[in-house]
């Protein structure tokens, strides 16, 4: 491992790692449990570690409230909506003023090729407990800023119109709004590091479209300097093949893929950890 660690931490929050959560992914407590580890005993290693905030408000396009059918009802969490049912008003925006800008956005979303508008229960809103780092983590991260550091925090998802799975832009980015357009600095502080480790939820989807955002931008070189802690990640329930295409994929462009305890054999083999 190279000198300059980076550790990048992807969307660790109770919404998703606490069993109370709203959006709970099976395997996320254990995961970002081990991962607390990860940070203490190599906590002399970092050279510097970012964590990306899933930030919404209530009013999101991939919420519940955001929709209605021609009953007036909202759409069920995990309720699947197309460019058709846009197209002939299974479902609308419950802001009328909105339908042809949605049905615009649905039609980016499916020529983009990677989700179709997925309706999630509202999660990680703005200023809630589920918005915050899951506990064991956030004890730990305070304790690498003990040592005169800090943790860099990158929110992502206020923009209701968009979604944004990656950390690095919208899935359809809005040209007046800059937090949804390529995230430069969290670009080249990849791009820097000489080492990367990446950690974090969801390994289907946010954890997945941030370092394939990332590696788009970082290019072929830069990816071969990144490892993905696999006993530090789950897959939202349901979408495992997803996990696992990912999985292939990054192996393909040269992303080693590891775990925890390899992470440690190598730190002591080096005489760093």
């Amino acid at each position: 491992m190279g000198t300059k660690l980076s550790l990048l931490i992807v969307d660790p929050q109770n919404d998703f790692c606490d069993p109370r959560g709203s959006l709970y992914i099976k395997g996320a407590t254990e995961d970002i449990e081990r991962l607390s580890d990860v940070v203490r005993r190599l906590k002399d290693r970092w050279d510097r570690i970012c964590v990306t905030l899933d930030t919404h408000h209530l009013v999101d396009v991939d919420h519940p409230i955001f929709w209605i059918d021609p009953k007036g009802n909202p759409p069920a969490p995990f309720t699947i909506i197309t460019v058709e049912d846009v197209e002939k008003g299974r479902w609308r925006p419950r802001d009328r003023s909105l339908r042809d800008r949605m049905l615009d956005y649905v039609r980016a979303l499916d020529a983009g090729g990677r989700y179709p508008l997925t309706i999630w229960p509202p999660h990680c809103l703005i200023g809630s407990w589920g918005h915050n780092v899951f506990e064991p983590l956030r004890k730990a991260l305070l304790e690498w800023e003990e040592g005169y550091a800090t943790v860099e925090y990158v929110e992502k998802g206020t923009n209701p119109y968009t979604e944004h799975y990656s950390a690095v832009q919208a899935d359809v980015p809005d040209e007046s709004d800059p937090s949804t357009q390529p995230n430069r600095r969290l670009i080249e502080a990849v791009k820097e590091a000489d080492t990367v480790v990446i950690a974090g939820e969801a390994l289907s989807h946010c954890l997945a479209n941030t370092v394939r955002d990332l590696a788009a931008h970082a290019g072929d070189e830069a990816v071969k300097r990144w490892i993905l802690l696999r006993d530090t990640t789950s897959a939202v329930p349901g979408f495992e093949r997803e996990a696992e295409s990912f999985l292939d994929e990054i192996t393909r462009k040269g992303i080693r893929v590891t775990d925890s305890t390899e992470l440690f054999r190598e730190s002591r083999r080096t005489g760093t950890g």
